[in-house]
């Protein structure tokens, strides 16, 4: 046993996916997960109800749940580096069952921020293009669905998928280049923001109270994931297990940093009634902060790499964790194939590019929908991690713990409450009520389709072999005892 590092009773991350992921390439996966289209074009509907810096509070508080939730991760995955995360410690943690219903909600999050990135993408690009916007085919909700527009998206949906599919290393090329182009045109918005914002358009301050407050603060959680898409690919991730947890950590700070910085920089290039006329108040910002419309183009490209670095994290954090749960035999082990060439779990990265292309069928107003129901979905994985972290703190004390939360008590006790108190604020009657019918129909085929899975899966205590004891119930063993 000897070296800290091989963990008895983890199951190997190998099984055919390779260790090929340095430290920026991990950090640059995370944070350019965490950034992703919301930045552009919600921003102007944050401000209207929180205020410039109410706004700015909530994305602080949301930096503070996540990141006390991020600490979590951070000790979990530095302890049991496997690819599929959160689905191995609840497994331990919880057993079979409880970890079925973390994996299973996390999918569902995963799944509807690359679809929320396949809309996002042909809504900048029609910024830039408007023509996109001709040869209406229907219309869901209030908002009609273009051909070319349609288009575009599930052409970004193909290329995603293909990318994932050749391979993991040409993936975290492709998102360190995206990630540098992003942060690029965040300087220029400060720059422009430090030079020419006006001190009026921040007014208000505050909108609607803490209520307009709690509005933004529940939407979060679907910006922030992302970082989790580091234990999701910690069977590809080649440095040393305690660094895992130190650049999961980071990559939440610096998140955090970029939305209250956009919150603050944005509030002052237009006021409010100019922003909630805007179809993408960040451009029309940074337009007028520099008084060029070319720069807010700039952003829009910008806005476009926020895109494709989310969409291509999420994807490679979605088939993971698909892999992972085939690989417990709780999906088909269909999902559990690796491609022999290109060392992927292809079948995984297919379904999840299936379901991208799907979501531009639905026009615009899919992309509250997303939001709303991926958020909530995000908690509930969150909340069963947080209590994963605290019972194991508790069974098994002396698990090597390469990155050991110092309060851990303290730390798990508060990531459980935090996250609880934002799940009920979905609930009806709340100020983030999921929006009936759509968003509930969402959540509710999901929830249903899990529980139809979750009959055919045998109670499995926790424990170190947890998996094993699963697998082996599949066989007709004694798994359960």
């Amino acid at each position: 046993m000897g070296r800290q590092d091989d963990l008895s009773g983890v199951r190997e991350p190998g099984n055919g996916l390779i260790r090929v992921l340095g430290r920026t390439d991990v950090l640059v996966i995370a944070f350019g997960a965490m950034i992703g289209f919301g930045w552009v074009v919600l921003t102007g509907d944050f401000l209207g109800e929180a205020g410039s810096i109410g706004a700015a509070l909530a994305f602080l508080f949301g930096g503070i749940v996540v990141g006390l939730v991020g600490l979590t991760y951070a000790e979990l995955v530095s302890a049991m580096p496997a690819a599929g995360g959160e689905h191995n410690y609840v497994l331990r943690g919880l057993g079979s069952r409880p970890a079925f219903v973390a994996s299973w909600a996390l999918v569902l999050g995963y799944v509807t921020v690359a679809a929320f990135e396949a809309v996002a993408l042909p809504q900048t690009i029609s910024y830039l293009v408007p023509s996109l916007s001709s040869g209406e085919l229907w219309t869901v909700g209030d908002s009609p669905v273009y051909a070319a527009w349609t288009a575009v998206g599930v052409a970004g949906a193909i290329g995603v998928t293909v990318l994932n599919y050749v391979g993991v290393r040409p993936a975290a090329v492709f998102q360190t280049i995206g990630v540098a182009f992003l942060l690029g045109v965040g300087a220029l918005l400060v720059f422009g923001s430090v030079t020419g914002s006006t001190a009026a358009n921040f007014e208000p301050l505050f909108t609607n109270g803490f209520s307009g407050i709690l509005v933004v603060l529940v939407a979060t959680p679907f910006l922030f994931v992302g970082f989790d898409v580091i234990p999701q690919s910690a069977g590809e991730i080649k440095v040393p297990y305690r660094k895992m947890g130190t650049l999961l950590v980071v990559s939440v700070g610096m998140a955090t940093a970029w939305y209250i910085l956009i919150m603050l920089t944005v509030g002052g290039g237009l006021s409010r009634e100019d922003l909630a006329a805007s179809p993408l108040p960040t451009a029309d910002s940074m337009a007028a902060l520099w008084n060029s419309q070319l720069m807010g183009n700039i952003l829009v490209l910008g806005g476009i790499a926020g895109i494709m670095t989310s969409w291509n994290g999420f994807m490679i954090g979605a088939s993971r964790l698909l892999y992972a749960m085939a690989g417990s035999g709780m999906l088909p082990r269909w999902f559990a194939r690796v491609h022999p060439k290109f060392g992927t779990p292809g079948n995984a990265v297919l379904f999840i590019g299936f379901l991208s292309m799907l979501a531009p069928l639905f026009g615009e107003e899919m992309l509250g929908w997303l939001v709303n129901a991926g958020s909530f979905s995000i908690i509930v994985a969150y909340l069963l991690v947080a209590l994963t972290f605290l019972v194991l703190r508790r069974r098994e004390p002396e698990m090597p713990r390469p990155f050991r939360v110092g309060p851990a008590k303290t730390v798990g006790i508060l990531a459980v409450v935090l996250s609880f108190g934002l799940a009920i604020l979905f609930l009806p009657g709340m100020p983030a009520e999921l929006v009936w019918p759509y968003e509930w129909i969402m959540v509710g085929l999901w929830v249903i389709a899990g529980l139809l899975l979750l009959l055919r899966i045998p109670r499995v205590r926790p424990g170190i072999d947890a998996e094993h004891r699963l697998l082996a119930s599949y066989r007709g063993g004694s798994g359960a005892a």
